[in-house]
């Protein structure tokens, strides 16, 4: 309703009456005015804090009309709290699992654009009354009154803000409400395009191909196999890796002195275990698999058969099809394959192999021939597809360069009824006389895809109802191959001629090659290039004459002047009782109180966010687009924003819930890796501390309303240029308030005053022998630097490489090298005793930790490690699960931890298992051979030399 109009008073007892209809901002603007005035004890207007009823009425002169209503539904008075709010609050706390699973709905997944011009216009009409930005009450009510998503309370809508908010300003604009959006979906986007990437293993694999004879075709048995044919009729067996293992001449074996024969296509009927050779005098010859010995051959073909394809119908049924010069398709079914084929291998020989001319095969009831007038030119390729029940055939003529048929006509039913009527009632099964001229399909039987200069390959795909052609255009159409219109896709980026195109089903990819030895991956979905092969990275050369890809082995094989093999880098799959949080090593991890996240960040550059209380994965972003290793992180003292550091040299301040860099903190000239950072305040100034290779610490000030993307170190510490570290500083930790200690690869450590930015003390860890591995030092800031003691920390003497400590309890938890976690409680700790006991221990992980962190309010603890995993425990050791697992865990369910189960690789890792008195048993040295094994079985390193 427009404001200002008059609207009817309401005569209802009880209800509010008004003249006026009122705007969104009426209820909100005495409380947005009376915030901003009284925002500090100095504001101007702070004696009108309690604003006269007259301003009031001014103020709602001036709000939307839809915010007094929401206000209204939304702010109803209670004058008690019952018994049932007490039990729904207490229900909340205990699964809070409803509210963080809808927290993962990300807000671009639950509006739509009307939505967004919608809330565009909210914004604007607060824009329109002085407010360029809100606060999180103003953002509910928008959400609510506009979205209208029943799943979002305010809970949910509050987290959306804080992401928003990252700078924690309390207010949020338009401009950065769609940059959040914007940016979130544009990481999202990569990460689905980054998990789509294939890559070959390079230079391919090639073998020499002597004579320079084409190989006509390639072609895999069942066993793995790959076959290659070349035109003089050599057969080759070669194995998955290219190794020849069996060779034959097959056109050899005639009498000598006869015209030479050359094969034109061959294929496999892989059911009967023979090899199917089509030749240049109008022949199919049938060679058994394994033996490579003749078994018969169909004769005097009307035609050379130039393309050759095999199908297996079923019921010892198949069907044989060839496409020759004339642009026919020929298409010979056999019924009761085994016995006819047998019948043949019996015929007399001709040429060494049994033979049977077409003429006489078509006299057999088991046997039909059908011929197809299809195209005006030569056939380039032919396929039968059983599934479909059709035939598919291209040529180079544009008016019919693909045709999808049947087999035999579907359409005369009047020949169909004569010719059941005469197998009944007049004993006749089949026509005897056979029939070269070809026939025509009628218009409904077939159907006709026009492409420009014709189709030299394709590929038709029932699973994902697609065909794809390529030819002499350099492109690669998409076609539905129930509709012969438009095509649904053009794959542009071939500069020669496409001749090979093979449809990956389960993987949703389209391989094709082209006559330069050009190579490329599509993706089927998203119609883009992840991976373009050229001739020099691929080491492959000649002229293409056969291509083959093999989804069983997934390899691309081609064959031109070498035969090569192109294999994709597969992933190594995981046992199905072990779950990886990253594909490559996690090197560092975090908790986020504010949104209740995890964040680890891996080799790769990947950052990835989960959620804390269900284990399931949120977002992931690149923190660099080198991929350069990510070392350390950190928060920020809201922990809303992230700080990483990298072998690269420079740290980066992130929005880490939707992948926006903020800033790059990074000094002049050479950078060297930075190896750990910290966020601390010092009195009321923030900032950014970071150590590493360079040997100094550089301090960056936290300045979010600096919008310089890239921001340089303050001046170094006097104390640090001159008395600082001379090696290495690999780690820092603080001590609130003033105090920050530095430790670096010589064993030195420094304590620093950060107000002040001279050295309190400092203090070297003694040398650490090879029998003492593992131990923890404790010195004493306060006696200045006074060594009071250690602790034997590591049962297998493996260094130490976090340590955490909680801040509730005077425990103190310890990880080494090869996994374990060690608990110890610092208040039993006494310098004159020489053993401390752990308080417990277990394993975590099977290699190196990374990450330490203990969660004191749910008392749990977080590791990561290099074993790509990224675990959460109970404090008492008790395994929850791996971030990135199928099954979902609440925290303050137990029954839904893995408890009482262990990680699978913990487990069956020989490192875990426990001693045995068996294991002790000393044997006598006489029996070396047993001495040896017993050694071997104590995992105790032999002496080889």
């Amino acid at each position: 309703m427009p404001l200002g109009k008059k609207e009817r008073s309401s005569s209802a007892p009880g209800q509010l009456q008004t003249k006026h209809a009122t705007s969104l901002l009426s209820e909100l603007g005495c409380t947005e005015e009376w915030m901003r005035n009284s925002s500090g004890p100095g504001s101007q207007n702070e004696k009108t804090s309690t604003p006269k009823q007259e301003s009031v009425g001014e103020k709602i002169k001036e709000q939307p009309e839809w915010l007094v209503r929401e206000m209204l539904r939304q702010n109803r008075r209670r004058h008690s709290i019952a018994l049932g709010d007490q039990a729904q609050f207490v229900r909340q706390v205990q699964h809070p699992d409803s509210t963080h699973r809808l927290c993962i709905l990300q807000i671009y997944e639950l509006i739509s654009l009307a939505d967004l011009q919608t809330l565009k216009l909210a914004f604007e009409e607060f824009e329109m009354r002085g407010m360029t930005s809100i606060n999180v009450k103003n953002f509910e009510l928008i959400v609510k009154k506009y979205l209208n998503l029943p799943i979002m309370g305010n809970a949910q809508i509050q987290g959306l803000f804080k992401k928003i908010d990252y700078s924690d300003k309390g207010r949020i604009s338009w401009g950065d409400l769609c940059t959040y959006m914007l940016q979130e979906y544009k990481e999202r986007q990569d990460t689905a395009r980054r998990n789509k990437q294939v890559a070959f293993t390079l230079p391919a694999t090639v073998k020499a191909l002597p004579h320079g004879i084409p190989t006509i075709n390639i072609h895999s048995s069942n066993e793995g196999t790959i076959i290659t044919v070349r035109e003089d009729g050599f057969v080759c067996y070669w194995s998955p890796e290219l190794k020849p293992f069996k060779t034959k001449h097959m056109f050899n074996e005639g009498p000598v002195g006869r015209n030479s024969k050359w094969a034109s296509d061959f294929t496999l009927m892989a059911e009967y275990n023979k090899l199917m050779i089509a030749t240049g005098d109008r022949e199919i010859q049938l060679y058994e698999l394994f033996t490579l010995e003749p078994y018969c051959q169909i004769s005097t073909l009307n035609t050379v058969p130039l393309t050759l394809d095999y199908g297996y119908t079923g019921l010892d049924k198949c069907s044989i099809l060839y496409g020759d010069p004339e642009g026919c398709v020929n298409i010979i079914l056999i019924s009761s394959v085994g016995d006819t084929l047998r019948l043949w291998n019996k015929l007399p020989r001709t040429e060494n192999i049994p033979t049977i001319a077409i003429e006489n095969a078509v006299l057999s009831p088991n046997v039909t021939f059908v011929r197809w007038k299809v195209h005006k030119d030569w056939v380039t390729q032919v396929k039968y597809f059983p599934s479909l029940h059709t035939v598919v055939s291209s040529s180079n003529k544009e008016s019919s360069s693909v045709v999808l048929g049947c087999v035999l006509p579907l359409t005369d039913a009047e020949q169909q009824l004569t010719e059941i009527r005469e197998a009944c009632y007049e004993g006749k099964t089949k026509k005897v006389q056979l029939n070269w001229s070809p026939q025509l399909r009628a218009s409904c039987d077939q159907m006709v895809f026009t492409v420009h200069k014709g189709v030299k390959t394709f590929d038709l795909c029932q699973k994902r109802s697609l065909l794809v052609t390529g030819g002499m255009d350099r492109l690669i159409r998409l076609w539905n191959p129930h509709s012969s219109g438009q095509p649904i896709g053009v794959l542009k980026g071939h500069c020669s001629p496409v001749i090979y195109l093979r449809i990956s089903a389960e993987d949703s990819h389209i391989f094709s090659v082209s006559t330069d030895r050009a190579v490329k991956i599509w993706d089927i979905q998203d119609q883009c290039c992840l991976l373009a092969v050229e001739p020099k990275a691929s080491g492959i050369h000649g002229d293409i004459s056969a291509c083959l890809y093999s989804s069983a082995m997934k390899s691309l094989y081609i064959a031109s002047d070498c035969m090569a093999v192109l294999s994709l880098k597969i992933r190594p799959r995981l046992h199905s009782r072990m779950t990886i949080s990253h594909n490559e090593p996690v090197t560092c991890c975090g908790f986020s109180e504010e949104f209740r996240q995890v964040v680890s960040c891996s080799e790769g550059s990947v950052i990835k966010v989960w959620d804390f209380d269900t284990g399931r994965q949120i977002f992931e972003f690149v923190g660099t687009p080198d991929l350069s290793v990510i070392t350390c992180m950190t928060f920020d003292l809201n922990e809303r924003r992230l700080i990483t550091g990298g072998r690269g040299g420079c740290l980066k301040i992130w929005n880490f819930n939707n992948g926006q860099c903020l800033k790059t903190l990074k000094k002049d000239g050479e950078c060297h890796e930075v190896c750990d950072c910290i966020f601390l305040k010092v009195q009321r100034n923030c900032h950014v501390i970071s150590v590493g290779r360079e040997r100094k610490i550089d301090i960056y000030s936290d300045l979010p309303e600096d919008f310089h993307h890239i921001q340089r170190p303050q001046p170094s510490w006097q104390d640090d240029l001159k008395n600082g570290h001379k090696e290495d500083i690999l780690c820092l930790a603080q001590c609130p308030p003033s105090l920050l200690a530095t430790s670096s690869y010589d064993g030195e450590i420094i304590v620093w005053n950060v107000v002040s930015g001279h050295i309190q003390c400092r203090f070297v860890s003694p040398p650490v022998a090879e029998h003492v591995k593992g131990c923890i030092n404790l010195w004493s800031v306060p006696g200045g630097g006074k060594f009071v003691g250690s602790i034997k920390a590591s049962t297998f003497k493996q260094k130490i490489t976090k340590l955490a400590t909680s801040e509730k309890t005077p425990m103190l938890y310890a990880a080494d090298q090869i996994g374990y976690i060690y608990v110890y409680n610092i208040e039993k700790f006494t310098p004159q005793q020489k053993c401390h006991g752990a308080e417990n221990f277990w394993r975590a992980h099977t290699s190196r930790i990374t990450g330490l962190q203990i969660v004191d309010n749910d008392q749990v603890v977080l590791t990561s490690s290099t074993d790509c995993t990224v675990r959460l425990w109970s404090a008492y050791g008790e395994f929850i699960g791996t971030f990135g697992q199928s099954e979902r865990w609440s925290i303050q369910n137990s029954s839904s931890w893995k408890h009482p189960a262990a990680p699978y690789d913990v487990l069956i890792d020989p490192l875990s298992l426990p001693e045995h008195e068996m294991q002790n048993v000393k044997i006598p040295p006489s029996d070396s051979n047993h001495a040896d094994k017993t050694e071997a079985h104590r995992g105790q390193p032999k002496d080889l030399s």
